[in-house]
């Protein structure tokens, strides 16, 4: 479409008003019935009693010694506690104003953070930032987090209205323009821009949907639009036709979360003129959320994301009500608490309250196998009479997107309890983004269930990659991989790894890696990860324990490998200490070319 073109849908668009948010009735009424209704009482409980913990505190700051620790240290927590609290806060008092609109004490600590957050020093994290002599122009910097505040305060705005004062509105208007509009338009192109990730449709999908509520000129709005239109174009090139989110379960809600905001925006004020939706592959990407779910809350966590999962409920209902029948409405135990959000992301809680309807949802996912080639991910929930397992395999290639080093490696779950785990994502710091990545656990493959070949790990790179020979995902999921190109070890002539997911009765996992050597390795270990603490049963047999007696039996040839279990410690993504095990099978006598068997059996 070309801006022309563009332009003339935007003078056609109907205006801004609170029906975009209230199709089925008035704001006033909506909120009355929210606060007393079935579906919504453990978000207004949590909206409650965050509310009540904040009572009689003040806004915390962000002070200048607290925006130089990255800096100094490379450390993120401690400023972003700070400025994602006052985000928090700023979310709380929006809900308890529109749900109590008799206590004027809501309105007025809502200005308060609000105008504390027009007054900050910016609005971007140190992290995503260059060095402080390279800052020339503080507001043309343009993160996740600012285009998110400008969104935040576009809507807020809106909804509020006039029990806002004037000034006030005005000057969260103006600090938009200054902060988000005016660089966006005059100061890019933008890394991100053109980025196949969450970046593409977080900033700029936050910028257009502020634009689409705050920008009164059409011909402004078409400038924002189309350069934000580029930008989701971009976004959806970095799926495959699968539709799988390669940066894992955590960054489709995050990604596709703010692509779904701002796409609905658009499609509401066009009338349907504009539609994303009516994309086969944006289809096709919003049933990623279902697929990765493989036991209760537990999810195929691969990339940087978290070993339990929880849905936006807002954000799911609303994809179900386009997709009927294609995408599923969660399970209501799946629902992300208020403060679950670590971010507080006013878009995220918002379409909590507005877009769930009652009485809908099941209680469970039913059983589903699916291979998304593109991705060369495998997905298996399988519901039985002894409960719900899963198991997730992936190939791919090691420069991916929150890439970890991971190619053939597995996850192995039942009845609530993951056995052969995926480390996720570890605490975000500026060495965790630099040149040593890869020297922590979580991202290495030192921290994956794959081979150690002569002490040697996978690489990093797009060339490091796996080929897929066969998968099919049924009665019987299977996936066989060639990783002789995943670890760059010249003496490697070939390595396949086949996973057999067996699902009749108690499930089984077989696993055999079959390999040829120019000469003879030094060492060869067959490594698995897991939370459990390993035992050692008899010659030939591992436990994995799980709770009750039951667990994962790993059976293995004594005569080919001998096992040895470590412990190890990483921090998690909250900056925790987390232990892990290793299960290590080293063989015995490696030769030129050889074999390993393993079962994973439940019992």
């Amino acid at each position: 479409m070309t801006k022309q073109e563009l332009l003339a849908k935007v003078r056609e668009m109907q205006p801004v008003s609170l029906d975009l948010y209230y199709p089925y009735g008035g704001a006033a009424a909506f909120w009355e019935q929210a606060a007393g209704s079935a579906h919504l009482a453990a978000d207004m409980f949590e909206i409650r009693a965050e509310g009540e913990r904040l009572d009689g505190q003040p806004i915390p700051e962000l002070t200048p010694e607290l925006f130089s620790i990255f800096a100094r240290t490379g450390s993120r927590l401690e400023y972003e506690r700070v400025y994602f609290e006052r985000r928090r806060r700023l979310n709380t008092y929006v809900f308890l104003a529109l749900l109590e609109p008799e206590h004027a004490r809501h309105l007025e600590q809502l200005e308060a953070i609000i105008q504390a957050i027009c007054d900050e020093y910016t609005w971007c994290l140190p992290a995503h930032l260059p060095r402080a002599e390279e800052i020339r122009d503080i507001d043309s910097h343009i993160d996740l987090f600012s285009a998110e505040t400008g969104f935040t305060l576009s809507e807020i705005s809106l909804l509020l209205g006039d029990r806002l004062p004037a000034l006030l509105r005005s000057r969260m208007r103006q600090e938009a323009e200054r902060r988000l509009f005016q660089p966006f338009l005059g100061q890019g192109p933008y890394s991100w821009e053109t980025s196949r990730h969450n970046w593409a449709a977080v900033c700029a999908g936050s910028i257009g949907a502020a634009a689409l509520l705050a920008v009164d000129d059409a011909e402004r709005l078409t400038d924002i639009l189309y350069k934000t239109e580029s930008s989701m174009r971009y976004y959806l090139e970095g799926f495959g036709e699968d539709g799988a989110c390669p940066e894992g379960m955590g960054y489709w809600n995050y990604g596709f979360g703010y692509f779904t905001y701002y796409s609905g925006l658009l499609r509401s004020r066009s009338r349907g003129e504009l539609d994303w939706f009516r994309h086969d592959k944006v289809r096709r990407i919003a049933r990623f959320q279902q697929q990765c779910f493989i036991d209760g809350s537990l999810v195929a966590n691969f990339s940087d994301s978290q070993p339990q999962g929880r849905v936006m409920m807002g954000l799911s209902h609303y994809l179900a009500g386009i997709y009927p029948g294609e995408v599923g409405r969660p399970p209501a135990a799946l629902r992300a608490p208020y403060t679950d959000d670590h971010c507080s992301r006013f878009a995220h809680a918002l379409r909590n309250l507005l877009w769930p309807r009652p009485g809908s949802g099941q209680s469970a996912w039913d059983a589903a196998s699916v291979y998304l080639p593109d991705a060369a991910w495998l997905l298996s929930r399988h519901v039985s009479e002894a409960g719900t397992f899963g198991f997730a395999a992936k190939g791919g290639h090691n420069d991916e997107p929150h890439n970890h080093n991971d190619l053939g490696h597995f996850i192995l779950t039942g009845r609530g309890e993951v056995y052969a785990a995926d480390l996720g994502s570890g605490e975000y710091t500026a060495g965790y983004f630099g040149a040593g990545r890869y020297q922590y656990d979580c991202n290495g493959s030192q921290g994956h269930s794959v081979p150690v070949i002569d002490g040697q790990y996978q690489q990093a790179g797009r060339e490091f990659r796996a080929a897929v020979l066969h998968a099919s995902a049924g009665g019987t999921d299977e996936l066989t991989m060639d990783l002789t190109q995943a670890y760059g070890i010249a003496g490697l002539r070939l390595l396949t790894r086949s996973l057999t997911w067996h699902k009749d009765g108690l499930p089984r996992l077989e696993l055999r890696d079959e390999y040829r050597y120019e000469g003879t390795p030094e060492s060869w270990t067959e490594r698995f990860v897991t939370w459990r603490r390993p035992e050692l049963l008899e010659p030939g047999a591992v436990l994995l324990p799980g709770t009750d007696g039951s667990g994962v039996e790993v059976s293995y040839d004594p005569g080919d490998v001998r096992p040895e279990i470590s412990a190890h410690t990483y921090r998690d993504h909250h900056g925790r200490d987390q232990v892990w095990h290793s299960l290590d099978f080293h063989a015995l006598q490696p030769g030129s070319e050889g074999s390993f068997s393993f079962i994973f059996q439940f019992r």
